[in-house]
């Protein structure tokens, strides 16, 4: 069996309102309660737990999608006048990148975290 990554926790402010912010922008389905978490389905294998904290360090997530889910998506970033570029330093400088024969794109989530949306793998040499 494949290992694959399960669940992981998104640290927030507002762990309602940052689920929807994901539901809606990605169209990722929103579960609900879990214990004390608020859950995101992201796919068949991997979910978004997310958590109120205080205080964090924002942290970045990278979503690979194909080409229509990012015009799909593009387009509704756009539609919510959220700030996009393209690079982690030039996040919003409204232009995306063309990296490794694909397009990426940068932008910040309600609570500061760096999200990352690309349709082609990066090229790391072994």
């Amino acid at each position: 069996m494949a290992i694959t990554l399960n669940h992981t926790i998104v640290p927030c402010f507002d762990k309602t309102r940052s689920a929807k912010f994901y539901s809606d922008l990605f169209g990722f389905e929103y579960i609900g309660e879990f214990s004390h978490f608020i859950v995101v389905r992201v796919n068949d294998t991997l979910s978004l737990d997310f958590d109120n904290k205080e205080k964090f360090e924002s942290l970045h997530y990278a979503f690979k999608v194909s080409e229509q889910e990012f015009d799909e998506i593009f387009t509704r970033l756009q539609a919510g006048q959220i700030p996009y570029g393209s690079g982690p330093s030039h996040a919003d400088d409204m232009t995306i990148n063309h990296n490794y024969g694909g397009r990426g794109v940068y932008f910040r989530d309600p609570n500061g975290h760096l999200l990352e949306m690309l349709t082609a793998d990066y090229v790391i040499p072994l």
